[in-house]
């Protein structure tokens, strides 16, 4: 039986503030350990890279000695600490980091999060929802707001380590961790999840009121300084044939006749990289992606997308929008889909929109569409431009000063996308915290 899957996983995340001092004791495991020792046992391997040896080794020693060890678990940990024995620090020089520059966080003090906060810090940042919700605080999966009872016979939503269903285990072990595409941070953060988010929706079923699952960095460094707090929260979501769920993330791989859809607005953070993969196990499926980046600062948005279709009649949408409004901003998409020799009938669209406002913005873009089946329908395109002025010449004409019609233009141009969000009050909340980055930008550097 076909399936749609998705792996989400919230890479690295590097916050600013000072992080907690590593304790002294570690707990022991019985599981291998990446370690240096490694390299000198094994002096042939040349393809091994020392430093990143040293980091899965800080970052294993960083676990709990209660984190789970459950098989689907293990098997993440364990496929993610083979990989790292031969994976290289990405640099300018490989293909999927030629825009993307990562050297300043190799040459940061990285410190895993070994724990996490306590409730006091917890409640400084937690914010109300209209909806129950998961918390996720330096990467740790806290105790929620959110009660099972409301939820449809068959749906699983919570930790790894609480799934008692023998028939989820299963399904769950069997798709996690045989993803190939995945990069040195998605290891990374396979070996340092303490725990796995799981959302399951069984054959059918539709669950009415959407998973809301919120991201809190407490732990952070001071501005200037090296040190970069590292935190691993993943999350995998399953939904079989005929499935339906909302999940809105704030900070989702496909069954027969299923539907994904994807509605990413990202606005923080000196590096944002997103990977996204979506595999199709089934035909008549529906698959659409909507992103919109903003970098109003010393930033660099980076979005790598990978669609791969292998079944009739699949419908498969990517929209991506980006404005840079910083002279030492950069915006990077990567997209990638490939339909195959039996995927017949296929309809692929594609298209990318960037916006540029200040002389040295930076957008690097590649659409990239592979398509071996013959009886299909597939496109895509790149655009990237400033404002036009016949644009601003009409707000002009009917008496609106310049200044108002960039503004205007700017932030609409972002809307279509946060039009999209699900619910009313998620579209407020990001129109105004978008309106609130253009404001601070007009009112000086970054």
């Amino acid at each position: 039986m076909a399936a749609l899957t998705f792996i989400h996983q919230n890479l690295l995340h590097f916050t600013p503030k000072l992080t907690t001092s590593k304790p002294n004791l570690k707990p022991k495991r019985t599981k291998t350990k990446l370690s240096i020792q490694t390299i000198r046992e094994f002096p042939q391997a040349s393809f091994t890279d020392q430093f990143v040896l040293q980091l899965a080794d800080s970052v294993e020693d960083s676990l709990p000695s209660s984190s789970s060890s459950s098989l689907p678990l293990q098997k993440l940990r364990d496929n993610s600490s083979e990989t790292l024995l031969s994976t290289q620090w990405p640099s300018r020089k490989d293909e999927s980091f030629r825009f993307t520059d990562t050297s300043f966080i190799k040459n940061s003090d990285i410190n895993p999060i070994s724990h996490p906060p306590n409730s006091l810090d917890l409640l400084e940042v937690s914010r109300d929802t209209q909806f129950e919700s998961f918390n996720f605080v330096d990467g740790f999966l806290v105790d929620s707001s959110f009660s099972s009872s409301n939820l449809p016979d068959g749906v699983y939503v919570g930790s790894l380590s609480k799934l008692s269903s023998e028939g989820i285990l299963k399904r769950v072990c069997e798709l996690l961790g045989d993803f190939e595409w995945g990069d040195l941070f998605w290891s990374v953060n396979g070996l340092g999840a303490p725990d796995l988010m799981v959302v399951y929706v069984p054959e059918g079923c539709r669950v009415e009121n959407p998973i809301y699952l919120k991201y809190i960095a407490v732990e952070g460094a001071d501005k200037g300084s090296k040190k970069m707090p590292l935190s691993n929260p993943r999350v995998f979501v399953l939904v079989e044939k005929g499935g339906e769920v909302g999940i809105v993330e704030e900070f989702v791989g496909k069954e027969k006749t299923s539907t994904y859809e994807l509605v990413e607005v990202s606005t923080g953070g000196k590096l944002s990289r997103h990977n996204v993969h979506v595999q199709q196990l089934g035909s008549d499926t529906v698959t659409e992606l909507t992103t919109f980046h903003l970098s109003v600062g010393d930033q660099t948005q980076d979005l790598h997308s990978r669609i791969v279709l292998d079944h009739p009649r699949g419908y498969s949408q990517q929209l991506h929008k980006c404005i840079v409004a910083h002279s030492s901003g950069q915006a990077v998409f990567d997209g990638n889909v490939k339909v195959n020799r039996y995927a017949q009938q296929t309809d692929a669209g594609q298209l990318t929109r960037s916006l540029l406002l200040e002389p040295r913005a930076t957008v690097n873009v590649k659409p990239n569409l592979q398509i071996i089946a013959d009886d299909v329908k597939c496109s895509h395109g790149a655009a990237i431009s400033d404002l036009e002025d016949s644009q601003l010449f009409y707000f002009q004409a009917r008496g609106i000063d310049l200044e108002t019609a960039r503004e205007a233009l700017v932030f609409s141009f972002g809307a279509e996308v946060i039009d999209k969000l699900p619910h009313s009050f998620v579209q407020k909340q990001v129109k105004d915290h978008v309106k609130a980055l253009l404001k601070s930008r007009r009112k000086g550097p970054s």
